[in-house]
């Protein structure tokens, strides 16, 4: 896949609002909001975080080379299942690269693709939104693990984590046979699901994607009345390992 051509960091910051209006929800306060299914954080979490932590995975630092992908405008809000916003939450992500590379010591395969980041962090605003630019996730087979197209994510608050999940693309073939989505009901399936659509009026080919993420928490405060910001320590968990894909 070639690599696609787009605009530098300043650019990319500086279109934020105009692209969020690409990721409008309507209606989500109607009624008690169906919560994310959590699930395992998987064993490819940085271990070594790259210098460069920043919403968007496309550039590294200030380079003029793109990460190979299809680029795509990741954005949603994070909400308790009373439809509170959740203010000042980090959310974080990390995914492999289009060589099936993570940024993890024991996650990267023979080649890298050094111009994609692999790991972004993002604190909510007062909506309780969330944007990321990266590429639509690719399957990736890894200690002799194969794996279904998707993106981890999670959710830190006052430096305790309080809600990992994987979301995939909606409508992948590998969903299917994909170890961690396949243990999930069919109703919990759904809430990890995200469609990647072709992003309005871009000449470059870019998708976009709205993940709302749900947890049974609250927007609590501080005594203070201000919620205060922190990445909390991984959960550390592992897969299973199943036999790969055929």
């Amino acid at each position: 896949m070639a690599s696609i051509i787009i605009p530098g960091r300043r650019a990319f910051l500086g279109s934020i609002g105009a692209a969020a209006a690409f990721f409008h929800t309507k209606g989500l306060y109607a009624q008690a909001l169906t919560e994310t299914a959590a699930t395992t954080e998987g064993p490819f979490y940085p271990d070594k975080m790259p210098l460069d932590t920043h919403n968007d995975l496309i550039i590294v630092n200030d380079s003029v080379t793109p990460a190979v992908g299809e680029v795509t405008w990741l954005s949603g809000k994070v909400l308790s299942s009373a439809g509170e916003p959740m203010r000042n939450a980090f959310v974080e992500i990390w995914q492999c690269d289009t060589q099936q590379s993570f940024r993890h010591t024991n996650g990267a395969n023979k080649t890298v693709d050094s111009s994609f980041q692999g790991y972004g962090r993002y604190l909510t605003d007062s909506t309780g939104r969330y944007q990321f630019r990266t590429i639509k996730p690719v399957a990736y087979t890894l200690m002799n693990q194969f794996r279904a197209p998707h993106i981890h994510v999670a959710i830190s608050r006052n430096g305790r984590r309080l809600f990992t999940t994987q979301f995939g693309i909606r409508g992948n073939r590998d969903n299917a046979i994909d170890q961690v989505f396949k243990g999930l009901a069919p109703a919990q399936l759904q809430t990890v699901m995200a469609d990647f659509k072709p992003m309005p009026g871009s000449k470059a080919g870019e998708l976009v994607a709205d993940f709302n993420l749900v947890l049974n928490k609250t927007a609590s405060e501080g005594d203070d009345g201000v919620l205060r910001g922190g990445i909390g320590k991984k959960e550390g968990m592992r897969m299973p390992r199943r036999p790969q894909r055929q």
